[in-house]
Protein backbone atom coordinates (compact mmCIF):
# COMPACT_ATOMS: atom_id res chain seq x y z
CA UNK A 1 0.00 0.00 0.00
CA UNK A 2 1.97 3.54 -1.22
CA UNK A 3 -1.23 5.67 0.16
CA UNK A 4 -0.45 8.28 2.63
CA UNK A 5 -0.75 6.77 6.49
CA UNK A 6 0.34 7.83 9.75
CA UNK A 7 0.66 11.54 9.18
CA UNK A 8 3.29 11.06 6.39
CA UNK A 9 2.88 11.45 2.97
CA UNK A 10 2.59 8.70 0.00
CA UNK A 11 5.78 7.00 0.06
CA UNK A 12 9.32 7.81 -1.83
CA UNK A 13 7.95 11.31 -2.34
CA UNK A 14 10.45 14.15 -2.35
CA UNK A 15 11.16 15.34 1.35
CA UNK A 16 12.08 19.04 2.07
CA UNK A 17 14.32 19.79 4.36
CA UNK A 18 13.09 23.03 5.54
CA UNK A 19 9.68 21.73 5.78
CA UNK A 20 11.21 18.83 7.53
CA UNK A 21 12.51 20.97 10.24
CA UNK A 22 9.67 23.07 10.89
CA UNK A 23 7.50 20.51 11.45
CA UNK A 24 6.41 20.52 15.66
CA UNK A 25 7.18 17.00 16.06
CA UNK A 26 11.11 17.53 14.80
CA UNK A 27 11.17 21.00 16.78
CA UNK A 28 10.43 19.14 19.96
CA UNK A 29 12.92 16.03 19.04
CA UNK A 30 15.75 18.80 18.82
CA UNK A 31 14.33 20.67 22.33
CA UNK A 32 14.67 17.59 23.97
CA UNK A 33 18.20 16.88 22.14
CA UNK A 34 19.54 20.11 23.33
CA UNK A 35 18.17 19.21 26.51
CA UNK A 36 19.41 16.16 27.25
CA UNK A 37 23.31 18.05 26.92
CA UNK A 38 22.79 20.53 29.47
CA UNK A 39 21.54 17.65 31.91
CA UNK A 40 23.77 14.67 31.58
CA UNK A 41 26.67 18.22 30.67
CA UNK A 42 25.95 20.10 33.90
CA UNK A 43 26.22 16.78 35.99
CA UNK A 44 29.75 15.44 34.12
CA UNK A 45 31.31 18.68 34.41
CA UNK A 46 30.42 20.29 37.51
CA UNK A 47 28.12 17.84 39.55
CA UNK A 48 30.72 16.21 41.41
CA UNK A 49 33.02 18.37 43.58
CA UNK A 50 34.99 18.12 47.13
CA UNK A 51 33.51 17.93 50.34
CA UNK A 52 35.93 20.77 51.87
CA UNK A 53 39.48 22.66 50.61
CA UNK A 54 41.39 19.91 52.48
CA UNK A 55 39.77 16.62 51.13
CA UNK A 56 40.49 16.16 47.31
CA UNK A 57 37.75 13.18 47.10
CA UNK A 58 35.19 14.23 44.76
CA UNK A 59 31.12 13.44 45.45
CA UNK A 60 27.85 14.33 44.26
CA UNK A 61 26.44 17.62 44.54
CA UNK A 62 23.47 16.40 45.13
CA UNK A 63 23.54 15.81 48.67
CA UNK A 64 26.55 13.21 48.08
CA UNK A 65 23.98 11.00 46.68
CA UNK A 66 25.89 9.37 43.81
CA UNK A 67 23.00 7.48 42.61
CA UNK A 68 21.77 11.00 41.91
CA UNK A 69 24.15 11.93 39.86
CA UNK A 70 24.51 8.30 38.09
CA UNK A 71 20.51 8.99 37.13
CA UNK A 72 20.86 11.94 35.82
CA UNK A 73 23.39 11.66 33.45
CA UNK A 74 22.18 7.97 32.46
CA UNK A 75 18.94 9.44 31.53
CA UNK A 76 20.40 12.66 29.69
CA UNK A 77 22.47 9.91 27.57
CA UNK A 78 20.09 7.77 26.77
CA UNK A 79 17.71 10.55 25.57
CA UNK A 80 20.35 12.44 23.57
CA UNK A 81 20.84 8.98 21.40
CA UNK A 82 16.97 8.40 21.35
CA UNK A 83 16.34 11.93 19.96
CA UNK A 84 19.17 11.07 17.29
CA UNK A 85 17.81 7.79 16.29
CA UNK A 86 13.81 9.08 16.32
CA UNK A 87 15.19 12.30 14.08
CA UNK A 88 16.48 9.78 11.43
CA UNK A 89 13.51 7.31 11.77
CA UNK A 90 11.45 10.91 11.11
CA UNK A 91 13.52 12.03 8.30
CA UNK A 92 12.94 8.31 6.67
CA UNK A 93 9.83 7.67 7.72
CA UNK A 94 7.83 8.78 4.59
CA UNK A 95 10.29 6.12 2.34
CA UNK A 96 8.73 3.29 4.30
CA UNK A 97 5.89 2.07 1.75
CA UNK A 98 4.86 -0.60 4.10
CA UNK A 99 2.04 0.39 5.93
CA UNK A 100 2.37 -1.87 9.03
CA UNK A 101 6.25 -0.93 9.29
CA UNK A 102 4.86 2.78 9.87
CA UNK A 103 2.57 1.51 12.26
CA UNK A 104 5.38 -0.22 14.11
CA UNK A 105 7.66 2.82 14.10
CA UNK A 106 4.90 4.76 15.58
CA UNK A 107 3.85 2.17 18.16
CA UNK A 108 7.54 2.18 19.26
CA UNK A 109 7.92 6.17 19.43
CA UNK A 110 4.79 6.36 21.34
CA UNK A 111 5.81 3.59 23.95
CA UNK A 112 9.38 5.15 24.30
CA UNK A 113 8.24 8.58 24.67
CA UNK A 114 5.89 7.72 27.24
CA UNK A 115 8.19 5.99 29.24
CA UNK A 116 10.87 9.11 28.98
CA UNK A 117 8.46 11.63 30.33
CA UNK A 118 8.01 9.04 33.18
CA UNK A 119 11.96 8.78 33.51
CA UNK A 120 12.50 12.57 33.11
CA UNK A 121 9.45 13.24 35.84
CA UNK A 122 11.76 10.76 38.52
CA UNK A 123 14.91 12.23 37.29
CA UNK A 124 13.38 16.02 38.02
CA UNK A 125 11.75 14.64 42.03
CA UNK A 126 14.82 12.83 42.42
CA UNK A 127 17.28 15.56 41.85
CA UNK A 128 15.05 18.39 43.08
CA UNK A 129 14.47 16.33 46.43
CA UNK A 130 18.28 15.56 47.03
CA UNK A 131 18.87 19.10 46.00
CA UNK A 132 16.90 20.47 48.74
CA UNK A 133 18.77 18.14 51.78
CA UNK A 134 22.45 19.47 50.09
CA UNK A 135 24.04 21.11 53.09
CA UNK A 136 25.93 24.48 52.00
CA UNK A 137 29.62 24.43 51.79
CA UNK A 138 32.18 26.35 49.02
CA UNK A 139 32.19 23.56 46.72
CA UNK A 140 28.53 23.31 46.55
CA UNK A 141 28.14 27.06 45.73
CA UNK A 142 30.62 26.54 42.86
CA UNK A 143 28.35 24.21 41.29
CA UNK A 144 25.16 25.28 42.58
CA UNK A 145 24.38 26.63 38.74
CA UNK A 146 25.08 23.97 37.10
CA UNK A 147 23.01 22.05 39.52
CA UNK A 148 20.02 24.16 39.46
CA UNK A 149 20.33 24.23 35.23
CA UNK A 150 20.31 20.14 35.62
CA UNK A 151 16.84 20.33 37.60
CA UNK A 152 15.28 22.70 35.44
CA UNK A 153 16.23 21.36 32.32
CA UNK A 154 15.17 18.22 33.69
CA UNK A 155 11.62 19.58 33.95
CA UNK A 156 11.83 21.31 30.52
CA UNK A 157 12.38 17.51 29.44
CA UNK A 158 9.20 16.11 30.79
CA UNK A 159 6.96 19.08 28.78
CA UNK A 160 8.96 17.77 25.62
CA UNK A 161 9.05 14.45 26.25
CA UNK A 162 4.75 14.49 27.13
CA UNK A 163 4.44 16.49 23.95
CA UNK A 164 5.90 13.99 21.31
CA UNK A 165 4.32 11.49 23.74
CA UNK A 166 0.54 13.40 22.39
CA UNK A 167 1.87 14.29 18.89
CA UNK A 168 2.82 10.26 18.23
CA UNK A 169 -0.88 9.02 20.13
CA UNK A 170 -2.11 11.62 17.52
CA UNK A 171 -0.31 9.76 14.70
CA UNK A 172 -1.40 6.51 15.37
CA UNK A 173 -5.27 7.85 16.04
CA UNK A 174 -5.25 8.98 12.46
CA UNK A 175 -4.40 5.72 10.84
CA UNK A 176 -4.28 5.40 6.93
CA UNK A 177 -5.87 7.28 4.71
CA UNK A 178 -7.35 4.53 2.89
CA UNK A 179 -8.80 3.21 5.47
CA UNK A 180 -10.79 6.64 6.82
CA UNK A 181 -11.96 6.92 3.11
CA UNK A 182 -13.36 3.32 3.25
CA UNK A 183 -14.95 4.13 7.01
CA UNK A 184 -16.34 6.92 5.13
CA UNK A 185 -17.75 5.08 1.87
CA UNK A 186 -19.91 1.84 3.66
CA UNK A 187 -20.39 3.09 7.05
CA UNK A 188 -22.41 6.22 6.24
CA UNK A 189 -24.86 3.85 4.69
CA UNK A 190 -24.92 0.41 5.62
CA UNK A 191 -28.43 -0.49 4.42
CA UNK A 192 -27.30 -0.08 0.71
CA UNK A 193 -26.56 -2.55 -1.67
CA UNK A 194 -23.35 -3.28 -3.56
CA UNK A 195 -23.90 -1.39 -6.99
CA UNK A 196 -24.97 -4.31 -9.84
CA UNK A 197 -23.08 -5.23 -13.04
CA UNK A 198 -23.84 -2.76 -16.17
CA UNK A 199 -26.99 -4.04 -17.93
CA UNK A 200 -25.39 -3.29 -21.58
CA UNK A 201 -24.34 -1.17 -24.25
CA UNK A 202 -28.18 -0.69 -25.03
CA UNK A 203 -27.42 -1.27 -29.25
CA UNK A 204 -29.69 -4.33 -28.43
CA UNK A 205 -33.65 -3.65 -27.11
CA UNK A 206 -36.69 -5.63 -27.20
CA UNK A 207 -37.45 -4.39 -30.62
CA UNK A 208 -34.72 -6.19 -32.34
CA UNK A 209 -36.13 -9.18 -31.14
CA UNK A 210 -36.50 -11.82 -33.87
CA UNK A 211 -39.17 -14.81 -34.20
CA UNK A 212 -37.65 -18.25 -33.97
CA UNK A 213 -36.65 -19.76 -37.33
CA UNK A 214 -39.53 -20.96 -40.05
CA UNK A 215 -42.54 -20.33 -37.66
CA UNK A 216 -43.49 -17.41 -40.18
CA UNK A 217 -43.02 -19.87 -42.92
CA UNK A 218 -45.60 -22.38 -41.44
CA UNK A 219 -49.83 -22.50 -42.31
CA UNK A 220 -52.01 -23.07 -39.66
CA UNK A 221 -53.33 -25.59 -42.00
CA UNK A 222 -50.25 -27.71 -43.94
CA UNK A 223 -51.48 -28.82 -47.58
CA UNK A 224 -52.62 -32.08 -47.76
CA UNK A 225 -53.86 -32.10 -44.19
CA UNK A 226 -57.52 -31.76 -43.97
CA UNK A 227 -58.98 -31.47 -40.28
CA UNK A 228 -61.63 -34.18 -39.80
CA UNK A 229 -65.17 -33.36 -39.48
CA UNK A 230 -66.90 -35.21 -36.85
Amino acid sequence: MEGASFGAGRAGAAIDPLDFLKQPQTLLRIGSWLFSIVVFGSIVNEGYVNRDSTTPELHCIYNENEEACSYGISIGIISFFTCVFFLIVDLHFQQISSVKDRKRAVLLDLGISGILSFLWFVAFCFLANQWQRTPSSKGVWQGADAARAAIAFSFFSILTWVSLTVKALQRYRLGTDMSLFATDQFAADPDAGYPGYPTGTGIESTETYQSPPFTETLDANPKGYQVPAY
